[in-house]
């Protein structure tokens, strides 16, 4: 049988039921292939748009596991916002046909109609993820050709002005976001905040800014300074915002192999802010992140959160993928190619039968999510080239907004 015919039955398949000389090899991937994988991708995508126009819902999708059971309505209305805003940036990156386009239209109307997002609970802090993608997504349509002169251009700025709002209020006293309270008593501002969520949420603010939306730099600032300091000597990043980090022992979340996630969007969102990043920190965040692998493939799919070697989750994998092709994107031609292959193929070897990519079952939720991380990080190595002179640009623009150039 012939590599090509092989490759081709295998994303037909998604690996499902076949013997394990048939599964896809790393020496399989060549651009068609990922090109197709990305093409499968954008047609679950499309498939699985609710009517309202988000992605996602309440009802179970994979196994018998529920995902949790402490959620609440508005719980759920940040998830399907959060999960909406990703799958509208999988569109803007790879969709290319008139069905994705209006897919991604109905996606960007669901976004503005549910920009305001509130806090669950007093220890349910899951809206950030909403304010963080929800403006993510907003903010990449502004700037993408087709909304330069769009008649809903004045409502995607209302919706991403009340996301900017939003975190904002939220923003912890030590400068971050988290998803859950964890600290007594629980005050409207929230005290708990995790490095990762942070970073992500940097990631989202210099996209605003970008775009031209009215970014309050003192939340960047803060912001930057959280994560700053949760970088611990060896390369890795508290998993929590502390005002003294904590590196606990090597077999801890905080060691690099608990860390190989975290410290792809954390040394990315530095690099964007214009902090005194160097390219080797990317790059040796990169050699951790591929060289101890293992340890987010055996987290794969475990349905408790933070059960495997480490605590890995099984979320981490897609989210750590999706920001490690974009730390790859920032570096030189040379040094970034041998990567390349080595992500597709990560993310590649998950690809379902019915297209999707998904890394930790949660509600309706885990396909689209999963999904749409697997094609940002696909779309980015195919036009790496264009983006990391993007990103040289972007860290110019944004150098000393983090008020740190050691």
């Amino acid at each position: 049988m012939t590599v090509a015919i092989r490759c081709g039955l295998l994303l037909l398949a998604g690996g499902a039921g076949l013997g394990a000389a048939d599964r896809l090899k790393p020496t399989d991937i060549t651009p068609a292939v990922v090109q197709a994988g990305v093409q499968r991708g954008v047609t679950f995508l499309l498939g699985a748009q609710n009517p309202d126009g988000s992605w996602g819902g309440a009802a179970r999708s994979i196994t018998t596991w529920s995902g949790d059971m402490w959620s609440s309505p508005e719980s759920h209305r940040s998830w399907r916002v959060a999960t909406t805003g990703l799958c509208c940036l999988a569109l803007l990156q790879v969709g290319d046909s008139d069905a994705a386009y209006a897919a991604l239209d109905r996606g960007l109307d669901y976004l503005v109609a549910n920009a305001c997002v509130k806090r669950p609970n007093d220890w349910d802090t899951m809206n950030c993820w909403a304010d963080v993608y929800g403006l993510q997504a907003l903010a990449a349509a502004l700037q993408h050709p087709r909304h330069a002169a769009s008649p809903r251009r004045a409502d995607l700025c209302r919706a991403a002005e009340t996301h900017l709002r939003q975190m904002a209020y939220s923003q912890s006293l030590s400068g971050g976001w988290g998803y859950l309270e964890f600290n007594t008593p629980r005050t409207a501002r929230p005290q708990w905040a995790t490095s990762f969520t942070t970073a992500s949420a940097i990631i989202a603010l210099l996209e605003a800014r970008a775009a031209g939306l009215p970014v309050d730099a003192d939340v960047v600032r803060r912001a930057v300074r959280a994560v700053r300091r949760c970088r611990l000597p060896n390369g890795a990043y508290d998993y929590s915002v502390s005002a003294i980090p904590n590196p606990g022992w090597t077999g801890s979340v905080n060691g690099v192999k608990g860390s190989l996630a975290r410290i792809q969007s954390c040394n990315l969102a530095l690099f964007r802010a214009g902090e005194r990043v160097p390219r080797e920190w990317l790059q040796t965040g990169l050699e951790q992140f591929f060289r101890e692998h293992r340890f987010l493939d055996i987290a794969l799919h475990k349905p408790v959160p933070h059960e495997a070697f480490y605590q890995n989750s099984g979320y981490f994998y897609l989210y750590g993928h999706y920001y490690a092709a974009e730390v790859i994107a920032c570096l030189p031609p040379a040094q970034r190619d041998p990567y390349w292959p080595r992500l597709q193929y990560e993310v590649l070897k998950l690809q379902q039968a019915d297209g999707s990519v998904w890394d930790y079952d949660h509600h309706a939720y885990a396909k689209p999510y999963g999904t749409a991380y697997a094609l940002l990080a696909l779309g980015r190595s195919i036009d790496a080239g264009q983006r990391a002179g993007d990103l040289d640009h972007d860290r110019d623009r944004d150098a000393g907004v983090g008020g740190q150039r050691e």
